[in-house]
This record gives C-alpha cells, sequence and structure tokens, in this order.
C-alpha cells in the first residue's frame, strides 16, 4: 500500500523511483494505491519500502481484502470531510463578499483576510505539504501547481492590502469571470485561493467516495462468506469463527446456512444455492461425496462437510484475488496517461512563468499578468488525466466479477477489441459435459417405462457415464429404481445382471450376440439412425430378447444457441473445436448454430488450429474448460476458460467465466468493450479539457477560482464516467452474482 499520493504524477513518480532499482519491475496504481513490484532474490520488501520513503512517501505491505463489516477502522474520507466542511465554513463568507458588491461592508477585506487565513493555511495544509515534499526531492506533481497557486493569491493579497491599497476602508472589490489589462496591485485574491481550496478538497473529497464505491464489487464478493462456523468435536457441535477452521475439519451446515468453506459431503444429502458463486439460478443436489464450495446455501437437508480448502485458498477467495490483482494491474492506455502526467506538471509551471512575463511584456497591468498566470497553474492540474484510466479499470473489473467474470489482468480488456475469432470447444463448453439419456426407444408395443426401469435398475451397479445417464433419467422418473442381483460388467461392451426374476443386458451388439440374445432388424435401424445424429445408442435386452433402445448424447446447453447469436452480433465468428468425430461436431455445431466446425483433433491439434487461424490473419479468442485446452488457451490472442472446469484451464486463460455457460462469454466481451470505451471518453474529456482550457487561462480569459472548479469538476466527471459501468446489465440468461452497492 502506498499513502501519500496526490495524483497520476504521484504514481509514475514513484514507479520511476522503484524501476530505477537492479532488478526491480514495479506498476503503481494512483486509483487502487498499490504497487505490484518484483524484486530480485537480493532484495527484501523493506529494501522496496525504503525506496518509497525516500521518494517521500509511505509505504507498507498490503493487508488482506476485508468485508464491509470488518472495515470498521475511520475512512481516509472522512478526515477530508471535516477538513472541507471547516474550510467552507470560513471560506464560504470570503467567497460572497468578493462575488457580491453589495456584501462588501467598510473593512470586509480585512475580515476576508481573517477569515481565509486558516482556509489557506490550514485546509490546504495536504496541498502544501506535498509540495514542499515534491520540492525537496526536486519534483512536481499536481499538488505542487495549486499550492503555488493559492499562495501566490493570498501573498498576492497581503501584499495589496499593507502595501498596495487594497486595505483602505470602503475599498470595493467587482468580480468578473475573464480578466482584464488594467488589473491593478489594488486587487485582492482571497476568494481565489480560498475558493481553490475548497473545490481542490470537495473534488478530492468525492473521488475518495467514488473510489470506494468503484471498489464495493471487491468488498461485496467478501461478504458472501460465512463468519462463522459449526464444526464437530468429539460428537460435539462448536461454533467458532471462520477463520479458526483448518482443512480437515468437520462442520455442519443446516438448511438455509451458508456452506463456510469449500469441502467434500461426509454425510447428509441437499440441494445447493450456487447462485452467489455462479450466477447459476438452479440449485444443485449435492449428496455424499459431492463437492461444495464456500459461501453457497444449503436449501433444504443438513450436511456434515469435510474442510478442503480454507482460507485464502478456497474458490472465493481465489476469486477475489483475481479481482483485486486485476483492478491494481496497468492497461497500456494507462502507461501513455501516466508518461503525459509525468511530464505535464513541468510544462505547465513554464508556461505559467512564460504566461507571466508575457502580459507585463505586453505592457498589461501587473495584476493581469499575475492572474493569469495563477489561472494557468490551477486550470491543468492533470489529475482527471492520471484517474481516466484506472477508475474505468477498476469499476470494470469490479462489475465483471459480480456478473461471473474475472480478468487476470487490464491488458486483457484491450484484447477483447480486436477479437474477430472466438473459438469454442465441445464438451463442457458447448454442451454439458454429462451424458443424459435422451430418448428410449423400444419396439413390439412395449412400454418405455418398463424398459427404463429395468435398465436403470441395472445400471446403478455401475460407475460408466452412460450407466450414469441412464440410472439418472431413472431416478428422476420412478424414484426407486430397484434391486439388481447377479451383477457384472464386461469391459468395453455392457453389463448385465438379475432384476425382478428377468435376465437384462444393456450394451453393445457384439456382447448380446454372445449371450444369445435376438436382435430386431427395425431396433438396428433406430441404432444406426441415432448413432449418424451424433449421439450414443446402446441395447436393452431381458429374458434372451432385445426391446430396446437406449439413446445417450451429451447435451447442447440451453444457453448455447443463444450465445452463439449474440457473439455474431459483436461480429465474431463462431468456430466448434473437437476432438469428437465429424457426424457428432456437425450436430451439435447445427444445435448450437456454429457453422464452421473442426472435428477429430487432438490436445496438440488444437494448438495447431489455433496457430493456423491466427496465420490467416485472424485475431482468435479461445474458449474451453479441460486440460485438453489449456495449451490451446494460452496460444490464443484471448484465452477465456468455463469456471467450472479444470485448474489447468482456468491457469491458462486470460479471462475466467465463473458461470459454466457462454452467455458469461458474452457478457466478457460486451463488458471489456464498454471498459475500453469508458477509458477512451475519459482520456478525451481530460485531454480536451486541458487542451481547450489552458490557452484560455493564458489568455487571461478565466478568473482563477473559475479555473479551480473547472479542474475539481474534470476529476469528478471521469471519475463519475466511470462508475457508469456499475449500471451495466448482463445478457437475459446472465444472472449477476450480487449487485453493486454504494
Amino acid at each position: 500500500m502506498i499513502g501519500g499520493m496526490t495524483c497520476g504524477s504521484c504514481a509514475a513518480r514513484i514507479e520511476r523511483k522503484l524501476n530505477r532499482l537492479d532488478g526491480v519491475e514495479a506498476s503503481v496504481n494512483y486509483a487502487t494505491e498499490k504497487a505490484h513490484v518484483r524484486v530480485p532474490p537480493s532484495m527484501t520488501t523493506d529494501d522496496v519500502i525504503r525506496a518509497v520513503e525516500a521518494a517521500g512517501y509511505t509505504a507498507a505491505p498490503p493487508a488482506p481484502p476485508r468485508s464491509a463489516e470488518t472495515a470498521s477502522e475511520p475512512l481516509p474520507s472522512d478526515a477530508l470531510r471535516r477538513r472541507l466542511q471547516l474550510s467552507a465554513l470560513f471560506g464560504a463568507p470570503v467567497i460572497l463578499a468578493a462575488m457580491v458588491p453589495v456584501l462588501q461592508f467598510p473593512a470586509w477585506q480585512w475580515v476576508s483576510l481573517v477569515l481565509a487565513t486558516p482556509v489557506v493555511v490550514w485546509g490546504a495544509w495536504p496541498l502544501h505539504r506535498a509540495a514542499w515534499t515534491n520540492l525537496r526531492h526536486a519534483t512536481a506533481t499536481m499538488d505542487t501547481l495549486v499550492s503555488m497557486g493559492v499562495a501566490a493569491a493570498y501573498l498576492w493579497s497581503l501584499y495589496a492590502l499593507f502595501f498596495g491599497g487594497a486595505g483602505v476602508i470602503g475599498m470595493r472589490h467587482e468580480f468578473e469571470f475573464t480578466l482584464y489589462a488594467d488589473h491593478n496591485v489594488d486587487g485582492i485574491y482571497f476568494e481565489v485561493a480560498t475558493g481553490v481550496t475548497l473545490f481542490i478538497l470537495a473534488g478530492r473529497y468525492f473521488e475518495s467516495r467514488s473510489r470506494r464505491r468503484a471498489g464495493a464489487a471487491l468488498r461485496a464478493l467478501l461478504d458472501l462468506g460465512a463468519k462463522s462456523v459449526a464444526v464437530l468435536r468429539d460428537g460435539r457441535e462448536e461454533r467458532i469463527p471462520i477463520d479458526q477452521l483448518r482443512t480437515g475439519d468437520l462442520f455442519v451446515v443446516r438448511p438455509g446456512e451458508k456452506i463456510a468453506t469449500d469441502g467434500v459431503v461426509v454425510d447428509g444429502a441437499s440441494a445447493v444455492d450456487l447462485s452467489l458463486v455462479t450466477g447459476e439460478a438452479v440449485p444443485v443436489e449435492a449428496g455424499v461425496g459431492a463437492e461444495v464450495v464456500g459461501a453457497t446455501v444449503s436449501m433444504s437437508g443438513r450436511l456434515v462437510v469435510r474442510a478442503t480448502r480454507v482460507g485464502t485458498e478456497t474458490r472465493l477467495a481465489r476469486i477475489a484475488a483475481m479481482v483485486e490483482r486485476a483492478q491494481s494491474g496497468k492497461a497500456d492506455v494507462q502507461r501513455l496517461a501516466d508518461r503525459v502526467s509525468a511530464v505535464f506538471v513541468p510544462i505547465v509551471i513554464a508556461l505559467s512563468v512564460v504566461t507571466l512575463g508575457f502580459w507585463l511584456f505586453s505592457g498589461a497591468g501587473a495584476g493581469m499578468a499575475f492572474t493569469a498566470a495563477v489561472a494557468v497553474l490551477i486550470i491543468a492540474c492533470p489529475c482527471a488525466l492520471g484517474l481516466a484510466t484506472p477508475t474505468a479499470l477498476l469499476v470494470g473489473t469490479g462489475r465483471g466479477a459480480q456478473l461471473g467474470v474475472l480478468v487476470k489482468g487490464p491488458e486483457m480488456l484491450e484484447s477483447t477489441r480486436r477479437v474477430d475469432t472466438v473459438v469454442l470447444d465441445k464438451t463442457g463448453t458447448v454442451t454439458t459435459g454429462k451424458m443424459t439419456l435422451a430418448g428410449v426407444k423400444t419396439v413390439d408395443g412395449v412400454p418405455p417405462d418398463l424398459a427404463l426401469q429395468l435398465a436403470g435398475a441395472l445400471e446403478s451397479a455401475s460407475e460408466h457415464p452412460i450407466a450414469v445417464a441412464v440410472t439418472d433419467a431413472a431416478r428422476r422418473r420412478f424414484g426407486d429404481v430397484g434391486q439388481v442381483r447377479e451383477f457384472r460388467a464386461v469391459a468395453g461392451y455392457g453389463v448385465l445382471g438379475r432384476v425382478d426374476g428377468h435376465r437384462v443386458v444393456v450394451g453393445r451388439p457384439e456382447l448380446l450376440q454372445k449371450m444369445s440374445v435376438r436382435v430386431p432388424s427395425a431396433l438396428f435401424k433406430v441404432k444406426q439412425q441415432a448413432e449418424r445424429a451424433g449421439n450414443t445408442a446402446v441395447l436393452l435386452a431381458w429374458d434372451g430378447f432385445a426391446h430396446a433402445v437406449l439413446v445417450v448424447a451429451d447435451t447442447v446447453k440451453p444457453t448455447s444457441a443463444p450465445a452463439v447469436f449474440q457473439l455474431r452480433r459483436l461480429g465474431l465468428t463462431p468456430v466448434l473445436l473437437t476432438g469428437d468425430n465429424e457426424a457428432v461436431a456437425q450436430s451439435i455445431g447445427q444445435e448450437a448454430g456454429i457453422t464452421e466446425v473442426i472435428a477429430g483433433v487432438s490436445p496438440e491439434q488444437k494448438v495447431e488450429v489455433i496457430a493456423d487461424l491466427k496465420a490467416q490473419g485472424r485475431v482468435v479468442a479461445m474458449i474451453g474448460d479441460g486440460v485438453n485446452d489449456a495449451a490451446a488457451l494460452a496460444t490464443a490472442d484471448l484465452g477465456l476458460a468455463i469456471g467450472t472446469g479444470t485448474d489447468a484451464a482456468i491457469e491458462a486463460a486470460d479471462l475466467t467465466l465463473v458461470r459454466g455457460d457462454l452467455m458469461a462469454a458474452v457478457d466478457a466481451i460486451r463488458l471489456s468493450r464498454r471498459t475500453l470505451a469508458t477509458i477512451k471518453a475519459n482520456l478525451f474529456w481530460a485531454l480536451a479539457y486541458n487542451v481547450a482550457a489552458l490557452p484560455l487561462a493564458a489568455a487571461g480569459l478565466l478568473n482563477p477560482m473559475i479555473a479551480g472548479a473547472a479542474m475539481a469538476a474534470s476529476s469528478c466527471l471521469v471519475v463519475s464516467n466511470s462508475l457508469r459501468l456499475t449500471r451495466f446489465r448482463g445478457t437475459a440468461a446472465a444472472q449477476p452474482l450480487l449487485e453493486p452497492r454504494s
């Protein structure tokens, strides 16, 4: 954590200081007040802290992110608010008296001196302190500009009161928005000194509040977790704080309670609401052996869970860490803004001196020359430029986390605008990745329910994916599937056993032939039709005769086709990539609305396909979820991992989609593009403001107090524009993890 920064110039200065150290790579973010530093083994954290302190700032190792409930100490904005309130109490009468001549009673200028002094000295003290620190280190920041402007206006007014004609009782003062050439030494500028101080303090106060609001997504994510847990010790429940839970502990989750941490169910069954973490609206059944995620909610039954990951290792903590890492990074456009801010302040000081000299040598009054020079100092503060990019990244990545989109770094956002092709892995990405029973086809008038009941009972003893699909379908239909006796599995061919007195066989035709089971030609035709459609089909027989075909398929996710349509609307070309055969791939592609299909490729060949597409001049994004997708995700220009997939895929990807559907990919690309558009708009207004205002100030067309208000307003405008990203809404199928907080 870096303390004492007041603008983007400060961040750029600290960054340069750190990067001059041997073997150090540093990135300093003004918006988050954090530095990410890579150091060689010979250097310690204390060495980095001393380097920051030598530059005139404070530094400390970052504390772990805390939720709103645990962050109870006074906020930085509280001190700013008190300073602003007292400065406004003393400064408002000074400004009113200077701007409204009817309020200028006899000796009003001396009362203004009394009221303005605490504002200029105490209210603006943070500015003067920062300017002095910069001077001692032979540098300058926006505080240097403001401090010089405020001090110059105040000291000029003192001179006019004691040595000019401004101290005469009954003196009148007219306020103008612009200056004129015969401004003279009798003019006082207490309203400028106090007004600029008030506007700067107000701008920083609202900026501080806005930045806290921009970081609310991270705090809200942490608020999702449980605060205490009921552990089982010696057969008794004992409630302890969550931070005392250890890996391997058994803990109890009652209906309606949050699951305390990631773990495995060892007793009980319940429907678990995953929406807080994954965005999935439909509860998932969890029984013995099922893995559960911390911060999700047990809806119905009592669970006993063994903790497998606690603290910073949990899925929720990893999500929060990824969000914080993305918010603390820098995009290329931000680095450009930092370079501009670093050289901008010395240029403005030089321009102010040139303005002063020009008006003096052109014959204008000293008051005119001085006031124009002060206006140049105040109007040009590059605070808005320093905030333009980091605030948009802070809000954009936070909103992405709320919608189930985790960004590894801000530079990943910039890749999304160039992408024109999206390569989609089939299994687990476009499809569910889980075999389901697609149909039961019978002959000779045999009821499908009878066939399903016998098959479900037989397959309940097997863990093969086809068996699981059949058993699940039977249980959904009948509840209890019955018992199987004399069960036997023939590896690679099928299973057989006795159910309710029937000798039942499920498997390939070769197994049925070996068992001397007759198979009608009509069933063979049904089986071939199912396989041509890209499905898997097995025969079901009992009592020596084949009665049915069980059709099993990896079904397309309900959101895949709408997501593909949305990707096309974004100007992207979807490509289906799979190791399955051509028939299966074409069938899935047709159902999902994908016309370009590449089938029969190995994991190594997936990398080659990505490389070939890039060689064709395409900018490729890859979406996948398996270990076999990791290399392709790393090869693509932009890798997006389905968060329900493997750790290897998530680690290799640039963005992680917490929700297990492609609509999250649509949200990721839309939000990334919106964030980039916001950054561009911020930079445009920040630069346009300076480009337009500097000539006006130098030409004497801006009163310094108006210049101070405009400068503060520009910073608030940039932050407010970034906060508009909190209103970004995902696609219709996307359910936000949580709503933004004020």
